[in-house]
């Protein structure tokens, strides 16, 4: 059944336990099963903010897609913000205000994780990046 789901492309399903019946708030009797997909997009920027997770800002054939959460250990996380002080400078795009963003060249790319069935990126992590 959930290869049936993974395939229409959509956000994942809902199963309940044999029996149970619905209640409000939590149980373990309801479970919900996300379909993920990998694709590779531009790193268009970053954002770096005090006690929270860095994040990439990604684009897709130039158009803003969504923010990547960037969860590598320490040494790869470093090879990436090397990577990004060579790029920063560029424009921001056209109608796109980000408080706080660094915009970079686009020469670097992402391969990221996420849910499926949204036009938008969500749940999104950083797998990957390399430079074109």
């Amino acid at each position: 059944m959930f290869h049936l789901v993974d395939m229409a492309c959509v956000e994942g399903m809902v199963s309940k336990r044999k029996g149970s019946r619905y209640r409000s708030g939590p149980t373990t009797d309801w479970h919900k099963v996300k379909c993920f997909q990998l694709k590779t997009v531009d790193i268009m920027g970053h954002q770096r903010d005090p006690g929270q997770a860095a994040r990439v800002l990604m684009a897709d054939k130039g158009r803003y897609v969504g923010t990547a959460v960037v969860n590598f250990k320490l040494d790869r996380r470093q090879r990436l913000w090397d990577q990004v002080q060579g790029l920063t400078g560029a424009p921001p795009p056209k109608g796109l205000a980000k408080e706080k963003a660094e915009w970079l060249r686009p020469e670097l790319v992402g391969r990221v994780k996420f849910l499926k069935g949204e036009e938008m990126l969500r749940l999104v992590s950083l797998k990957d990046f390399k430079e074109t």
